[in-house]
């Protein structure tokens, strides 16, 4: 049997006036979705356990099959393998953010989370600069994808709470900088980043063409070595993942899961939908599992932006998940499972903990349990709610 795992980040959310009472998946146009609806198991999953940060990380380790309560570690130790970036037992790596803040008074406020969503390349460049300015056998700064890189503390320390920036857009930071044990070393680095990141011959480009500039760096989401066992000693599966963000290929490395690359995939509205989906079914020729994740609603969400979340998951359900429903059917047994990780509501512009809609669809025989749509309200009415890392072993029974 193959089995296929389609993931919406952020898709879930609340409804709005303003969309007829409707939330954005209801308002979007999602034939495919609701096609397995009709046919399939609908349902809600709980992805984040009660005192868990419902963050993708946690989220995506229940999707995957994992009960986070056992496993989870932190997000940026994940970011650190699918980097390549080897931690020490006592080491600790952080997500590090290229942002843009902005002062007002004598306050400095979270302007953009991400630096106005700042290349690729463009990023290399400026941790790069960290590196060579501030990196030491103590701090080492790697470059990643867009405005999310690493930060790595040899030997450091890991008992501080820090904020995910994408939680505090348009407020003042001094409230939400890290506090407790180790949190004075990671301000400074902080402090002496803005310093270096200031007077940068690219943010001056940058606010020559009217870019937000990058002109700090946000260190969250730190964690030690992560402890997952093996995908295939957990479910006899041979598997793939494909994504556009590291968390999640961490995640499939730590598993022993095959990384996929797919040319375009860049995390937001303009990433290679289509691309990944052929990428997924070219991937089911040799594997059991494949599992696609799609970032582009969550990030819509963050910026507050209900037209792109709309268009992205639009997007979604055409290009990723009708493509994969007519290729996988070449397969002949084959099993589908298709949610969003957690709700990001657009209002909020951050995550929430709340169960997420799924559904699991195994071809047009399959019988569903009354759903006519695929949408939180039609998930909620049929009753049936189940742990978010139990979703791998109804796939598979």
């Amino acid at each position: 049997m193959k089995v296929i795992i389609l993931l919406g980040d952020g898709m879930s959310d609340v409804t709005y006036s303003e969309l007829g009472g409707k939330s954005p998946l209801q308002a979007a146009a999602t034939p495919n979705m609701d096609f397995m609806a009709q046919h399939g198991q609908v349902g809600l999953a709980r992805t984040v356990p009660d005192g868990l940060p419902p963050g993708s990380d946690v989220a995506n380790l229940s999707v995957f099959g994992y009960d986070p309560r056992t496993c989870y570690t932190g997000r940026s130790p994940l970011e650190a393998v699918s980097m390549g970036v080897s931690l020490g037992p006592d080491d600790v790596a952080f997500r590090m953010n290229l942002v843009t803040l902005k002062p007002h008074g004598s306050r400095l406020y979270m302007e953009d989370f991400s630096a106005g969503h700042i290349s690729t390349a463009e990023g290399r460049e400026l941790v790069q600069t960290l590196q060579k300015e501030l990196g030491s056998s103590e701090f080492e700064f790697h470059p990643g994808v867009g405005y999310r890189h690493l930060m790595v503390w040899r030997r450091g320390k890991d008992g501080m709470r820090s904020t995910p920036p994408h939680d505090i857009t348009g407020k003042s930071i001094l409230e939400h900088l890290p506090s407790g044990d180790g949190a004075a070393q990671i301000i400074n680095i902080m402090n002496h980043a803005q310093m270096v990141l200031h007077d940068h011959p690219l943010n001056k480009r940058r606010k020559e063409q009217h870019q937000p500039p990058a002109n700090s760096v946000w260190l969250w989401g730190h964690g030690k070595t992560p402890r997952i066992d093996s995908f295939r000693d957990k479910f006899g599966l041979s598997g793939a993942v494909i994504s556009a963000v590291d968390l999640i290929k961490g995640i499939g490395r730590c598993a022993g899961l095959d990384v996929i690359d797919v040319e375009g995939a860049t995390g937001y509205i303009d990433t290679n939908y289509l691309g990944k989906a052929r990428a997924a079914l070219a991937a089911l020729e040799g594997h059991d599992f494949v599992y696609v994740h799609v970032e582009a609603p969550d990030e819509a969400s963050h910026s507050g932006n209900m037209r792109h979340k709309i268009q992205a998951i639009e997007d979604f359900d055409r290009q990723v998940v009708g493509t994969v429903l007519e290729g996988i059917k070449k397969f002949g047994d084959y099993a589908i499972l298709c949610s969003p990780d957690h709700p990001t509501p657009v209002s909020l512009m951050t995550h929430t903990a709340e169960p997420v809609p799924f559904v699991i669809y195994r071809g047009e025989e399959g019988r569903g349990n009354g759903a006519v749509a695929y949408d939180e309200q039609q998930a909620r009415a049929t009753g049936l709610v189940v742990e978010g890392h139990g979703l791998m072993g109804m796939l598979v029974k």
